[in-house]
Parts: structure tokens; sequence; C-alpha cells
């Protein structure tokens, strides 16, 4: 059995969020109050990542296969799936595996071409060597706007208006995600599944156009080609993971889904 940490809140079809690589369940937090409202919602941590156990192997797919072991263990039927960037590779996974009533992604990995994907992998690595190298002045330099603007451009389109814990936090949650590095190079060999897999499954596929780390303006014009029957958005103002540069936003489209 797969033991996952997770925050769970709220009354009504179960609904699973879930992060994307070097992030945690919190990365939810700006919309979780409002979701909970009509949802039952598990937020979780993937293995090796926040305070979950990291598995022996790491890729995406196994990864997903955990999320698919602990939904059976703690007795998740059919729920609402929201994932964001490998997150959203993830839920689209279990989708075509027919263990989504929806699905909602948000920035999801692999509709890139091969310069794109390796633009991701080596930013996030970059991303990480640098953060290390600074994580004693992390704090200090996340205290004022122009620090968070110059170091999380990268997966927030309005770092200027994040608040300076979440910032720090959000780093130390990298830095402390053993996962990190297998599930990123994994990214290489990850495929989604065709379209016909989905069968009448309602999709949603979001994208921040502020996203530079899986650029908007390229990766959802594949998605779109790709999954033409899904429900595409454009979140204007918002990047990579735009939870904090639009909660609202990001909520409907979850809360549309009971509609």
């Amino acid at each position: 059995m797969t033991k996952l940490n997770h925050h769970r809140t709220g009354d009504g079809d179960p609904l699973v969020l879930v992060h994307g690589v070097g992030s945690r369940w919190q990365v939810w937090e700006p919309i979780i109050g409002l979701l909970a409202e009509s949802f039952d919602v598990i937020a979780v941590d993937l293995p090796g990542f926040g305070d979950s156990a990291p598995l022996a192997h790491t890729t995406v797919s196994t990864l997903a296969d955990a999320l698919v072991d602990f939904l059976a263990a703690e007795g998740i039927e059919n729920p609402h799936l929201a994932g964001n960037s490998m997150g959203g590779g993830i839920v689209l996974d279990l989708a075509a595996r027919g263990l989504a009533r929806s699905v909602t992604a948000y920035s999801p990995i692999a509709f890139w071409d091969t310069p794109g994907r390796v633009w991701c992998q080596q930013a996030l690595g970059r991303a990480k060597q640098l953060t290390t190298a600074l994580r004693p002045a992390v704090p200090a330099l996340f205290g004022n706007t122009v620090g968070r603007s110059t170091f999380l451009g990268l997966v927030f389109g309005k770092p200027w208006a994040l608040d300076a814990q979440v910032a720090v936090d959000t780093v130390e949650g990298l830095l402390g995600a053993p996962g990190f590095d297998a599930a990123l190079a994994s990214f290489t060999d990850f495929r989604l599944p065709d379209r016909t897999a989905y069968g009448d499954i309602p999709i949603t596929i979001a994208w921040g156009n502020r996203d530079i780390l899986l650029t908007y303006a390229t990766q959802s014009r594949r998605a779109r080609a790709a999954v033409p029957g899904a429900r595409h958005v454009t979140l204007r103002g918002s990047g990579h993971t735009p939870f904090y540069d639009d909660p609202a936003g990001c909520a409907r489209l979850l809360l549309d889904q009971l509609e």
C-alpha cells in the first residue's frame, strides 16, 4: 500500500489535487478554501516530495502508479482530478486508465517538442543548483520584490506579489525533495496517452499566458491539436503555477465541473 502525506478538507464529490515536480501539496493553498465549499478536497504530496517518502525508482509513471495505489487504499473512487505541470501529466495518465470523473490540467507536461522538453529540464535543474548555492541567503533575497521577481519568474506570473514566506517555502520544498532529480530526468521518456484513451471524460487544459517554463505560445497550441475534445483555457496574467496569480480563475475551472 502506498502511503502519501495529504491534506483533506471539505465535503462533496472527491477532488484530488496533484502538484508538479519539486513542489508539494501546499501549492494549492490559494484555492483550497474556495474548493472545499463544494468538494471533498484531497491535496497529496507525491512520493519523494513534501512529507511523502520517496520510491525506490522514481519516474512520472511510477508516481502515477503510486497515486493510483493511494486512491485505492483510501477508498477514493472516481474522483475529479486536477494537476499542475508534472501533476497535469499524471492526472491525464489516470484519466486514460478510466480513473477520473473529470480532469483539469494546468500547464501539463509532455506537450513539448524536444527543445521545449530540454529547456524545461535544464531550467529547473539550473534553478535547483542556483538556489542550493544561495540557500543561506534565500530569506533575505526573497524579502524584497526584486529578489522574488529575479528568482521566481520561471514558475510564477507575478512573483513580485508573492508573500515572502511563501517564496521561501517554495524554494525549500524544491531543495528538500529527494524525488526531484529522478522525476525530472524521467520527463525524457514520458508520453501522454493517445487522445482516444480519454473516452467521454470531461477534460480542461489551462495555460497561463505568462508561462515561460512550458511555454504558453507553443505548448498550449500543441495541446489544442493533441486533445481537440478538451476545453482549452488561457489564464491571462498567470505563469506556470497559476494558483497565486489567479486563484479565483483557477478555482472556477474546477467548480465548473459540478455544473
